[in-house]
């Protein structure tokens, strides 16, 4: 290092606001070390670039006169700053070129320019690093921010790459991008706890790329809903807390104003503002568009696609536990919420676009324990309503869902569907079929192939009337702190008594019990209550799979 570029250096290591210095690092050249305990989203530093230079599409001969122009307008002293940069690219023809090469930053998310900077270029890398690069387009400079505690005298690292994966793959883009050969605490674990690492991060990758496809924000939002949780714990578990939580926040907003969801779509700004806040700071332009979003989420593009889970904004709801608000939060409202289980439950009751598709294994619907055979994690029904019936060598059901949603159901059983009873196939009455799959047929239309006539049953009613009779379930069987609703008055009660012959709704006394069966519409609740299929609907635990279940009801006994 030349005397010039000795002098600028001590000049840095001195006026970094006494958060951190400039020290050689075993093994890595000079690194960035805290000086003091840096505390999680504090600012480190924000800096202009030395210069900038093209990332990407220039040819090298380019690259190269334009960095030589860059450093021959250096003052001196900055060009020897720039010159005692690690050099990873010894064999490129000029050492600025390699230097670039080595320590260039990029000036935003799929930046086409990058920058040269005289501390933050330092900055070496780690896969569990403890520190966050971001090009702030307000100010002008990059920052770098704590994204966890940082104790004194640990080193400052970044992410070098652009996408997580496991070891084996980041070892080989760290060797290809930058000939290094990571050792932080990550590539460094014990064999069996790698191993574990790595299919966690197999996992991530998957997702990530499976929700950055986009197409599943309109053709499957549940699943891909659900998705984003499940990215999001996994980067929980691996302790990582980088801009890949405010994106998947961002993913989840997306999802939820897609579908006309405003209370939702608001939370999932909040946490993707508040989250990138703390990599970027609150003057980072994303986060203010992210503010701003979750003030008003239907300014976003995408509000109005649809209004499958249109509701008002005001519906957050206050009352909920913190596990509770969670279910909430990301539509896992299944039957621990209540003790009977809710149809309107996409979990446990998707519509068709939510099903899983047959030749294809979606690990919302199926796990695995050898990664090559896989069986359902959860039990699923999928209820529409028969708007046409049509009879040609074999049953053909045309139904409408809980979203409106159109789809064919061709029966592939032995007996072509006519093991079901007549009176029971007409319009306006409500199919259900357990753990159904989408299904590609050769007129290259999309429904069902129904092929086993245990997983199916009709019930006599619109599927309106069963989501209506569900609602009633819901509200006057659930109990609360011991208190529950009589079905009659509806009135909060200590003690009521039970319908002895649906053992299902509650009633303060005699007289309420008649109200109930004459006025409110218990007679024909209770009978259709006492169809056992109907009832396991209700009390079956739908996120628990143990195996698979069918239909009670004896085919032979519809045809009487």
């Amino acid at each position: 290092m030349t005397e010039a570029a000795t002098s600028l250096f001590k000049m840095q290591s001195a006026i970094c606001d006494h958060l951190y210095t400039i020290q050689e690092i075993p093994g890595k050249g000079h690194g960035l070390v805290a000086a003091t305990t840096i505390i999680k989203g504090t600012r480190i530093l924000s800096e202009s670039p030395l210069f900038r230079v093209p990332r990407g599409g220039s040819s090298k001969k380019y690259l190269r006169n334009s960095i030589s122009k860059k450093v021959a307008a250096l003052r001196e002293e900055q060009r020897q700053a720039f010159l005692s940069l690690h050099n990873s690219f010894e064999d490129e023809d000029r050492p600025e070129l390699g230097r670039v090469r080595t320590n260039a930053l990029p000036l935003g998310s799929d930046a086409t320019t990058g920058g040269i900077f005289l501390d933050s270029s330092r900055i070496n890398h780690s896969c569990n690093a403890n520190a966050q690069n971001t090009w702030n387009e307000n100010l002008q400079k990059l920052t770098i921010h704590a994204i966890q505690d940082i104790a004194k005298g640990n080193e400052i690292t970044i992410f070098y790459l652009t996408t997580r994966q496991n070891r084996s793959a980041r070892l080989h883009a760290l060797q290809t991008d930058f000939r290094f050969t990571c050792s932080c605490s990550l590539c460094s674990l014990p064999l069996d706890q790698r191993k574990t690492s790595d299919e966690r991060w197999d996992e991530i990758h998957r997702l990530d790329n499976s929700i950055g496809n986009g197409t599943g924000i309109l053709s499957t939002p549940l699943q891909t809903l659900h998705d984003v949780h499940k990215l999001l714990s996994l980067l929980d578990d691996e302790g990582f807390a980088d801009a890949s939580v405010p994106r998947a926040y961002y993913d989840a907003f997306q999802i939820a104003i897609a579908h006309g969801d405003i209370a939702r779509a608001r939370v999932f700004a909040e946490r993707a503002a508040s989250s990138r806040a703390i990599l970027e700071g609150n003057d980072s332009p994303t986060v203010q568009r992210m503010e701003s979003l979750a003030r008003n989420p239907s300014q976003h593009m995408t509000h109005g696609f649809s209004e499958k889970w249109r509701g008002a904004g005001d519906d957050i709801p206050g009352e909920l536990g913190k596990d509770e608000f969670e279910r909430w939060l990301w539509r896992k409202e299944i039957a621990e919420v209540s003790q009977y289980a809710d149809l309107r439950s996409e979990a446990a009751f998707p519509p068709f676009d939510d099903l899983p598709e047959e030749n294809d294994i979606s690990l919302e619907f199926y796990e695995s324990e050898d990664g090559f055979s896989y069986r359902p994690c959860k039990h699923w029904c999928f209820l529409a309503e028969i708007i046409d019936v049509e009879k040609f060598l074999r049953l053909r059901l045309i139904v409408k869902d809980k979203t409106d949603r159109t789809v064919p159901i061709a029966f592939h059983t032995d007996d072509r569907g006519l093991e079901l009873d007549p009176l029971y196939v007409q319009k306006g009455f409500t199919v259900a079929i357990l753990y159904a799959e989408q299904h590609g047929f050769l007129d290259l239309s999309v429904g069902i192939r129904h092929e086993n006539p245990t997983a199916i049953k009709i019930f006599p009613l619109p599927l309106g009337e069963l989501l209506i009779l569900s609602d009633k379930v819901q509200q006057y069987t659930r109990e609360l702190k011991g208190v529950k609703t009589c079905q009659g008055c509806n009135q909060k009660a200590a003690s009521p008594k039970k319908c002895s012959r649906c053992d299902l709704f509650w009633y303060c006394n005699k007289s309420c019990q008649i109200a109930g069966w004459n006025e409110n519409g218990h007679k024909a609740d209770c009978k259709l209550l006492k169809d056992p299929d109907l009832r396991r609907l209700f009390l079956m635990k739908w996120d628990v799979f143990e195996d698979y279940n069918r239909f009670r009801a004896d085919l032979s006994e519809r045809k009487e």
